[in-house]
């Protein structure tokens, strides 16, 4: 079974918040693996923000549940992006069967996207 979330994220907004609130906005959002990973680079950033994003999507939280931006890092991995999430986001993955994250990340001058799709342990028979 799968789970698949997807997001498109506005350059413009990202580069607004890094001119209005700079580090206060890039240390609240992003890890420092992935603010080094991106360079600066404001498209880089919205679509690893769009990540963050289509992750939650695909988690299928409520609207009472906390999902910290922190808390899901895309980092540089050998073979291109990974997901790796922490604390409360990946204890709901893992028990909502979480087992494998896939994302690919695109952007242009003006908007980035980011489409995820999770592998998930089927449900025992009778749930879904």
């Amino acid at each position: 079974m799968n789970r698949v979330g997807l997001d498109l994220a506005a350059v413009a907004d990202v580069e607004d918040s890094l001119a209005t609130f700079g580090t206060r906005f890039t240390d609240r959002v992003f890890t420092p693996a992935e603010v080094a990973d991106c360079a600066g680079d404001p498209r880089r950033l919205a679509a690893r923000w769009a990540a963050k994003e289509a992750v939650v999507k695909a988690l299928r939280l409520g609207p009472d549940d906390a999902a910290p931006p922190r808390e899901v890092e895309v980092i540089a991995g050998s073979h291109g992006p990974e997901v790796r999430l922490h604390g409360g986001l990946a204890e709901h993955a893992r028990r909502a069967g979480w087992r494998r994250i896939e994302v690919s990340l695109t952007h242009t001058d003006c908007h980035a996207a980011a489409v995820v799709l999770a592998e998930v342990e089927a449900p025992p028979s009778g749930e879904v």
